[in-house]
């Protein structure tokens, strides 16, 4: 195992890739005010953005599901690196040469597996390019160049060719240091009848399969010749970098056009891709192998932030087999805030065919053209009975109604059941209205319970979290909890500021915060949160590394993401200057207060008990009630001056 990444090597990673450009590369981002930016979290499901990046702070949470960290925490959870593992990829994208306890760099097979499994890909991706110019490629050029595709597009989209033979890719990746066990384990190479490592793709076209950040993770490979046996596509096999039901080809160069139009356009092959960016649609995407389901949508989503003015457009061909695959889409619908929509290939053309007969234009007036997908939906159902009779009419319109009741859009979904009468030819007035009522039923009936829930967000009260109004995600997945808090007390909320204040602006609470102690925060939480805070130095010692050394002081995770969430929520003041001094008032005259009435029922007690006045203990309490009450009298008068 490679030794310990030295401490300053680690800190010149953080400092020099921002968490803001490292969670960018996989979501969309919005100001969320505050210097904070928001989007839709990529750790669970929900319907509107919670998660928050600070990028003055350097480091992100999440208000729905309560994870949070820094920026190599961020990675670490989202790619399932180790520590070690995600320092070494950010260092890479940052320059910075890495330096290990032994004192020397380290040897490349001693790296993380994923490392290792990436660098292969990336090597083999150089190889398979380099190839396409060879002498044996020649039927490669002349299957790009037969469908539109000339040098310069296949360098941009990084397409290669695997030699004939058994062991090219092999014997090069042995020579760049890379074990046959690491090429079998990357699905580049298969484990021969020897026991020895042979290439998996042999005279075949290659596209690199990249995900989000731009890494590639595998490859798809099309057949070129009549004597292989093989299937037409034979895609990288699920290894622990590739999972076809997790992959998009494209998304690498589609996704910030996609964040900035707000539309994706879903296609069926590497081909179709290439074709619709150069005929500018350049927000195409397909999926690998597999049908588009769950995991692409929430790759989509979290580009797209589920704005209800986004669209989705599917391109299938008019067959039956393209309606089935748009039918398997709508099924989907409901899963984006995005509208949906389908765009038929003319004549049961693919966009590449399409672009090849017609041009460029042809391919733009397609997505232009599109049309709803539950219009689409509507129709296919609906053409599947024999309209002609009473019975065949009323089973199309039993089999529509739940496809109209699903749409979003109150308006659309009333003037879908108008249409629907139409279609079915049972126009009139009457039939109408009866319709719309039936449609309306259906769709309360579903909100209500009747069809599938949705999940319930849990109350802010019984754990860890913001106050009320901080997004509005779905239930979680059950992570640590801290003791319960009541965030509508006044007490709690003020605890709560001030700790903000500490974390985000040290030196506006400096050096009062420092005075305060533990009993001053009735929440046990943020008790704790203060704990650490002392732990670390207190908010006199904040410097570039307080936040660091205040979430390395917490006894467990449960603390660490309580300060992470402190950190990162937005103090509910836009001029924290003034804030502050408020702040640190009210905790403190809320401690006053708490002492005051403690000190009453003290006194009380003892004069139950028949102390007399003049007794010693009457004496230190009335001196101690007294002396309370000065000091809360000059806090009101004074505010932050008396502290």
């Amino acid at each position: 195992m490679a030794g310990r990444i030295r401490d300053e090597d680690v800190k010149a990673v953080r400092d020099a890739v921002p968490i803001d450009a490292v969670v960018a590369e996989y979501l969309q981002l919005r100001n969320a005010g505050g210097g904070n930016l928001k989007g839709l979290c990529p750790f669970h499901d929900e319907k509107s953005p919670s998660f928050q990046v600070s990028p003055s702070k350097g480091l992100y949470h999440c208000f729905g599901c309560g994870e949070g960290g820094d920026t190599l925490a961020f990675v670490m959870k989202l790619d399932h690196l180790s520590f070690t593992e995600a320092v070494e990829r950010l260092a890479a994208q940052a320059g910075i040469t890495l330096r290990y306890e032994e004192g020397s760099h380290v040897p490349g097979r001693q790296q993380g597996e994923r490392i290792r499994l990436v660098e292969a890909h990336r090597a083999a991706a150089a190889f398979y390019q380099e190839q396409l110019g060879s002498a044996e490629a020649e039927i490669g050029r002349q299957f790009l160049a037969a469908r539109g595709f000339d040098q310069a597009a296949a360098e941009h989209f990084g397409v290669g060719y695997a030699p004939a033979g058994w062991d090219h890719l092999v014997r090069f990746l042995r020579g760049k240091g890379f074990t046959d066990k690491e090429l079998i384990v990357a699905g580049l190479a298969s484990e021969s009848r020897r026991g020895g490592a042979i290439d998996r793709f042999r005279g075949r076209l290659i596209w690199p399969i990249r995900d989000i950040t731009g890494e590639v993770i595998g490859f798809g490979a099309r057949k070129l010749r009549e004597d292989d046996q093989g299937p037409k596509y034979l895609n990288t096999a699920e290894t622990p970098l590739y999972h076809k039901s997790q992959v998009l080809y494209g998304i690498d160069l589609a996704k910030k056009e996609i964040a900035r139009t707000g539309r994706a356009v879903v296609v069926e092959g590497y081909t179709d891709v290439m074709a619709c960016h150069l005929a500018g649609v350049t927000t195409a995407i397909a999926t690998c192998g597999t049908s588009f389901g769950g995991d692409h949508i929430k790759i989509l989503r979290r580009l797209l932030m589920d704005d209800a003015t986004a669209e989705v457009v599917f391109t299938f061909d008019g067959d039956e087999a393209g309606q089935k695959a748009a039918l398997r889409a709508f099924e989907d619908d409901q899963k984006f805030a995005a509208e949906t929509s389908i765009a038929i290939t003319p004549g049961g053309m693919d966009p590449c065919e399409l672009r090849l007969a017609e041009g460029d234009a042809a391919v733009q007036r397609l997505i232009d053209g599109r049309s709803p997908l539950f219009a689409f939906a509507l129709r296919s159902i609906v053409s599947r009975y024999n309209l002609d009779t009473d019975e065949g009419r009323v089973a199309a319109v039993d089999a529509a109604v739940p496809v109209v009741a699903a749409i979003k859009n109150q308006a659309l979904r009333d003037r879908y059941a108008i249409r629907l009468v139409g279609m079915a030819g049972i126009a009139s007035q009457a039939e109408e209205q009866s319709m719309i009522r039936r449609v309306r039923a259906m769709a309360r009936a579903r909100a209500g319970g009747g069809g599938r829930p949705d999940p319930v967000r849990p109350q802010r009260g019984g754990s860890y979290g913001p106050p009320q109004g901080q997004g509005g995600a779905q239930q979680a997945p059950a992570g640590p909890r801290g003791p319960r808090l009541d965030l509508r007390s006044p007490a709690h909320r003020v605890e709560r500021e001030l700790l903000k204040l500490a974390l985000q602006y040290p030196q506006l609470v400096s050096p009062a915060f420092d005075a305060y102690g533990e009993d001053e925060f009735t929440g046990p939480p943020y008790a704790e949160v203060r704990r650490v805070i002392e732990a670390a130095g207190g908010v006199e010692r904040a410097d570039a590394e307080y936040l660091v050394r205040v979430r390395e002081a917490a006894p467990d995770d449960t603390v660490r993401m309580m300060v992470t969430e402190l950190a990162v929520e937005p103090v509910m003041h836009k001029v924290p200057e003034i804030y502050a001094g408020e702040v640190l008032v009210r905790v403190r005259m809320n401690a006053v207060e708490r002492r005051v009435g403690q000190v009453h029922a003290a006194h009380a007690r003892l004069a139950a008990q028949g102390m007399p006045a003049d007794a010693p203990e009457m004496t230190a309490v009335q001196g101690e009630l007294w002396a309370l009450q000065q000091y809360g009298q000059r806090l009101r008068v004074q505010g932050a001056a008396a502290l």
